[in-house]
């Protein structure tokens, strides 16, 4: 019979896993060794457990296919389980494999043992142990319970000496995600009423929008009923920006420009809108709200108004929207359209000087449409989600549901993994690029063709500001001493640093990254200052 780690490497080939991101330990060996044997199957050694996650992660938003990723026993789990996290907030199916005490140590006290099940519960959807005998049985079934709704990571245990015992035959198939049910027809022919007597009606589309593959149903009920539309974050690209009933990203760069429109509206009409990435309550008028997702809607009914909370296949929900025949609603678009101008304007980079909005748009200047930007938390994360402009919502990557610091880097090197033919790059600060900058040892590693783009301002920009707008002095922030004789280096791990300090040498170090097959980093330097009219403006 087949050995353990045998049959868990070609059931993943079955499944159609294609990588594991992980640090190896000495239990992990034996499935290495089983994973070289399988054709399309491989393992990529990572710097940081918790760039797994943030790599697993993205191949499933890039490709539709579960990845995974490993950490061994005590530390190596404790650091996977931020990439972990990060999956289960921003909604993205993995397996999570982790060493484990065999049955007879498990409970004892032993070197790097911890209790893995119970680290792993809160920020997974299932956590189990593999058995011999059971090994498809259980990848069947976390493979079912990754991919249905609501999506997320599920983690694995691996006994020690586990691997090499032998495994039962099984005859299991398997299994399907669940499908999700239409809603009650109920409850969708009260949405359709609430959405046809509202006068100005307002949408705001989340994640969901973009795993149910609603965007062209999306533009359609738009265009016809003249209906502005806000975004999550994350749901960037579902709406082109210069559509004329595109209203905005909430919670990003000028959000109260944003909040002048969707606080005119008489009903909030939430599609694919999770809760994760920013609670209704932070933004919407006190109108009355339909939500319409695949789950229940979270919100304070002892404040806000719950008229229809549709939970059900996104697609037959909105059929039923499309289908209504009750004419354009009483929106201005043409005073959308000049405050959606005054906003852009304000985003418009200043001339004479370089900062983050330069950046950016040299940046977007370069890159093809199809190309694809992951970027980091912070500050310039706050330009990017409202100033980017995201021809589709595989091309802007970011993570606001978990929103850790170091996503970047990780994201960068797996998108490029799953799109090789596409151009990569990646727009990370100097705190997020400190947490991964091991990581450029595995882009060289792997020849990853991918430009880096490190905006270098000494700080965490974003609390400074937060200090600043709460009245403080600028404390625990400064990140390196940029004005006592910082200076670049010219390589790391091997990739080539280029600098710039204005326009005339981005614009070149820009032209000659893009030029280069492997990896790349741009080093800009930018005042912090430059954000501080642009961020954290408030929802209302």
């Amino acid at each position: 019979m087949a050995a353990v780690a045998q049959v868990m490497a070609k059931t993943l080939k079955e499944l159609g896993v294609k990588y594991i991101f992980g640090v190896p330990s000495g239990n992990w060996v034996d499935y290495m060794a089983a994973i070289d044997e399988v054709d399309g199957l491989e393992f990529i050694l990572i710097s940081n457990e918790g760039s797994g996650g943030f790599m697993a992660d993205v191949c499933w938003r890039l490709t539709g296919s579960v990845a995974a990723c490993f950490g061994t026993f005590g530390p190596g789990a404790c650091n996977q389980t931020t990439g972990v996290c990060g999956g289960y907030l921003d909604r993205s199916p993995m397996l999570a494999f982790s060493d484990e005490m065999n049955d007879q140590m498990l409970h004892r006290t032993s070197q790097m043992n911890i209790d893995h099940q119970t680290l792993f519960k809160p920020i997974t959807k299932w956590s189990t142990r593999i058995a011999a005998g059971k090994v498809k049985e259980t990848l069947y079934k976390a493979m079912q319970i990754a991919t249905s709704e609501v999506p997320g990571p599920v983690h694995i245990g691996l006994p020690a000496g586990i691997g090499v015992n032998e495994s039962g035959g099984e005859t299991i198939k398997p299994l399907n995600p669940d499908k999700i049910p239409a809603a009650d027809v109920t409850v969708l022919n009260k949405m359709a009423t609430a959405f046809a007597d509202a006068k100005k009606p307002i949408i705001a589309l989340g994640i969901t929008s973009i795993r149910a593959d609603v965007r062209a149903m999306i533009i359609k009920i738009i265009e016809k009923f003249d209906v502005p539309v806000v975004l999550t974050p994350m749901a960037k690209g579902m709406v082109p920006e210069n559509h004329p009933c595109y209203a905005g990203v909430l919670a990003h760069a000028l959000s109260n420009l944003v909040g002048v429109t969707h606080q005119q509206a008489d009903l909030v009409v939430g599609i694919g809108y999770d809760p994760v990435e920013l609670n209704y309550e932070d933004w919407m008028p006190k109108v009355p709200l339909v939500h319409i997702d695949t789950a229940p809607a979270d919100l304070d009914t002892k404040i806000y108004t719950l008229d229809c909370d549709i939970a059900g296949n996104l697609k037959h929900s909105l059929k039923i929207l499309m289908a209504l025949d009750c004419g354009k609603k009483e929106w201005d678009l043409k005073e959308l359209a000049v405050r959606k101008e005054k906003m852009f304007y304000q985003l418009t980079a200043p001339k004479g000087k370089f900062g983050p909005l330069n950046v950016l748009d040299g940046l977007r200047a370069i890159l093809p449409e199809d190309g694809i930007m992951t970027c980091d938390v912070g500050a310039h994360l706050h330009l990017i989600g409202q100033h980017w402009q995201t021809y589709s919502p595989e091309c802007q990557l970011m993570t606001n549901g978990c929103s850790s610091m170091g996503f970047a880097i990780p994201a960068a090197i797996a998108a490029k993994l799953s799109c090789p033919e596409r151009k990569v790059c990646c727009v990370v600060g100097d705190g997020g690029f400190y947490m991964m900058a091991g990581e450029m040892a595995t882009a060289m590693r792997l020849g990853a063709g991918i430009v880096f783009i490190l905006m270098t301002d000494a700080h965490l920009s974003l609390i400074s500001i937060k200090q600043e707008k709460k009245g403080h002095d600028r404390y625990g922030t400064q990140l390196h001493n940029a004005a006592g004789g910082y200076k670049s280096m010219d390589t790391l791990f091997g990739v080539p640093v280029f600098t710039a300090r204005n326009a005339e040498e981005y614009d070149q170090a820009l032209k000659n990254a893009f030029a280069a097959d492997s990896p790349v980093i741009v080093e800009v330097f930018i005042n912090t200052k430059d954000y501080e009219e642009l961020v954290l403006k408030g929802n209302k």
